[in-house]
């Protein structure tokens, strides 16, 4: 089927400034709702009304100074760590200065086991249980949480080597899915109200939640250092990691916090992203023909294998398109503690300084057509250096994602997999809107049909050479 019109994935309206001010204190909980239109055109601008002052930094030129040049100035925000707290504690996701050092330090050689090949086959055995699950299911299903419990059985293969079946794992998985629907990932209200410095206290339920994860992984842990085994996991790397400076070893809560960082990192921006990427799937069966296309031409009928990943370039186009249109985490939060001058803006000590991925990736004065779903702009030559410098999808700088060629791995062998093996029905596509909770995620759940495609006889077309 061929559009006569480019396909717009929906997103919120934009409000005049005067609407998203009285909706943020009316107590509107979702801030992508909110976003006034000059948002998507303004290159940094002050947000009016707040008890401390909030800038909206969306020049790539500028945000280069917050999360690079100047990121001592800028450390992570009270309003992130009072959301992840409670989970990571002090892990490396939201630690600073000295702590993030050492921990960088001693987890460094746990990345080893988030290294594609050596993580290829547990991605494998995952989407063949996902596909096991698939094909018993008897209606529609909600596809994002389906994408979480794919990509949370991919992470817990690859830190304990077992996967989220297993009694532990399935009740972390659980109570993750409803942490993540019980914390927002920015407060309206509460980031106007707030005065600078504030301490911003998680909800009950929130804090509930992630005491059940705590110590579900606990157990674990607890099971791997009785046990004595040492396995070529991440779990077993961050157990035995040492301070090359000073010999230490992490203390049990401190292995919680990092199990938790690699669990919460691990999965959920690629849940996020495959959720948009299948619903996008679903409104452009063009999109779907050409996946298939693509890897028929490039695999033939039989497995996908890790050297076949890299020659599908159209489907990584497609998951780097659902990234810059639904990017996981929106908005990236820091406080300025000195004052700074960002282009002719001064900033004070105490202000807090948003980077917004949802307004970049959807700049009018970046993108061409930002709001229209095209995986061609991602090929080579297609991007100007401005939209080049202004797609952000694993953040920028030191605290750039260290997973992303992990993420980007999996979700093509997903895409690719799960095109060749259904088609894909949304009951619900008309209602599907984006909001913005610990990560970009539809505002009710995307209720998805995976229809089982009829076996294809072996592809006349051989499969294209794999360059190394």
């Amino acid at each position: 089927m061929n559009r006569s019109e480019p396909f717009r994935p929906p997103a919120p309206k934009p409000k005049t400034m005067a609407g998203a001010f009285a909706s943020a204190f009316l107590g509107a909980r979702d801030v992508l709702s909110l976003l006034p239109g000059s948002a998507y055109e303004t290159f940094i601008g002050q947000a009016p009304g707040s008890k401390r002052p909030i800038f909206i930094v969306n020049h790539p030129h500028l945000v280069r100074k917050v999360l690079i040049d100047r990121v001592a100035n800028y450390p992570k925000s009270d309003l992130m760590v009072g959301a992840l707290a409670p989970l990571v504690g002090d892990g490396m996701f939201i630690s600073a200065g000295e702590t993030w050092a050492r921990q960088r330090r001693m987890i460094d050689p746990a990345f080893a086991h988030m290294r594609i090949k050596t993580a290829y086959q547990q991605m494998v055995a995952a989407v063949d249980a996902a596909e096991t699950r698939l094909d018993a299911a008897a209606g529609p299903l909600p596809l994002d949480e389906e994408m979480s419990r794919l990509t949370a059985d991919i992470v817990f293969r690859t830190i304990f080597s077992e996967p989220i079946e297993g009694e532990h794992a399935s009740a972390v998985f659980h109570a993750f899915a409803e942490y993540q629907n019980s914390v927002p990932q920015i407060e309206p209200k509460v980031m106007l109200e707030s005065p600078a410095w504030a301490e911003i206290e998680p909800p009950k339920r929130v804090k509930e939640m992630c005491a059940v994860i705590r110590e579900r992984l606990g157990v674990m842990i607890d099971r791997r250092l009785a046990s004595g085994e040492r396995r070529a996991d991440i779990a077993g790397d961050v157990i035995t990691a040492r301070d090359p400076e000073t010999g230490e070893g992490f203390t049990r809560d401190e292995l919680i916090d990092q199990i938790a960082v690699f669990f919460l990192a691990g999965h959920e921006t690629s849940a996020s992203a495959l959720t948009w990427a299948f619903f996008i799937l679903s409104q452009t069966p063009e999109t779907v023909a050409r996946i298939r296309k693509e890897t028929a031409r490039a695999v033939g009928d039989g497995p996908i294998r890790f050297e076949h990943v890299r020659a599908l370039g159209y489907t990584r186009n497609v998951f780097r398109e659902a990234l810059r249109l639904y990017p996981p985490v929106s908005f990236i939060t820091r406080i300025a503690t000195k004052d700074d001058v960002l282009g002719e803006q001064k900033i004070a000590a105490g202000s807090l300084v948003v980077v917004s991925p949802w307004l970049i990736h959807r700049h009018r004065k970046f993108w061409r057509r930002p709001d229209v779903f095209d995986p061609d702009r991602h090929l080579p030559g297609r991007m100007t250096k401005i939209a080049s410098l202004a797609y952000l999808p694993f953040g920028l700088g030191p605290r750039v994602c260290a997973g992303a060629s992990f993420a980007t791995t999996e979700s093509v062998l997903i895409l690719a997999s799960l095109c060749r093996r259904y088609d894909f029905e949304t009951l619900n596509a008309k209602r599907v809107m984006p909001v913005g909770k610990l990560t970009t995620r539809p505002k009710e759940p995307i209720r998805m049909r995976f229809l089982r495609r009829a076996p294809h006889p072996a592809s006349a077309a051989a499969p294209a050479p794999v360059s190394g």
